[in-house]
């Protein structure tokens, strides 16, 4: 049954990897005519890495003996939410912003909600992945998604460049931190 469940769900993950690189792709297509912005690069370098290692992380989930609706729905629901993070980066149009610092500050309330509500939910599936798991991630686990949502409801409220910025780089440092120090490997 998990790779029934994961065949869909690694497509959703799939389209926010394509999603981040036509992305990337269009800022390339339209130098000088688009302003980037560092920090939005920050968090598209943060939200592909996000993607992969929801990704590998999930593999974990294949210990379920019994796969219920609900688990299914909620694995696909939990992807369906790393997209819609993906897909606030970048729009299909800048419409009437003149930067990628300008779209990113009018929507950051989005981008960080969304990411709020990801940390919010990712408890539930550590949980499902077994107790040993859950116990495995330690205090640290808890003390950075806590934290996490702290800087992201901060980032909501300040639209201050040097904010942004730091959080931004914090947030990427920390993540490839954490993957590096307890998943390097899956078992």
């Amino acid at each position: 049954m998990f790779d029934y469940v994961m065949t869909l769900a690694s497509v959703v993950i799939g389209l926010a990897l394509t999603h981040l690189m036509q992305g990337l792709a269009s800022l390339l297509e339209e130098r000088g005519k688009v302003r980037f912005w560092w920090v939005h690069l920050v968090w598209v370098a943060y939200m592909f890495l996000i993607a992969i290692f929801w990704w590998w992380f999930e593999f974990m989930l294949r210990d379920i003996r019994v796969w219920t609706f609900a688990i299914y729905v909620f694995v696909l629901g939990y992807a369906l939410i790393t997209y819609m993070i993906a897909a606030v980066l970048f729009p299909k149009r800048l419409g009437d912003f003149e930067s990628y610092q300008d779209y990113f500050l009018a929507r950051r309330a989005w981008f960080f909600g969304l990411q709020i509500i990801a940390l919010a939910i990712d408890p539930i599936d550590s949980a499902l992945k077994g107790r040993a798991h859950l116990a495995s991630l330690g205090i640290e686990y808890w003390l950075a998604d806590g934290l996490s949502i702290v800087l992201f409801v901060i980032a909501i409220y300040t639209p201050r460049k040097s904010v942004q910025g730091a959080i931004a780089v914090l947030m990427l440092v920390y993540q490839i931190s954490w993957v590096a120090r307890v998943f390097a490997t899956v078992q």
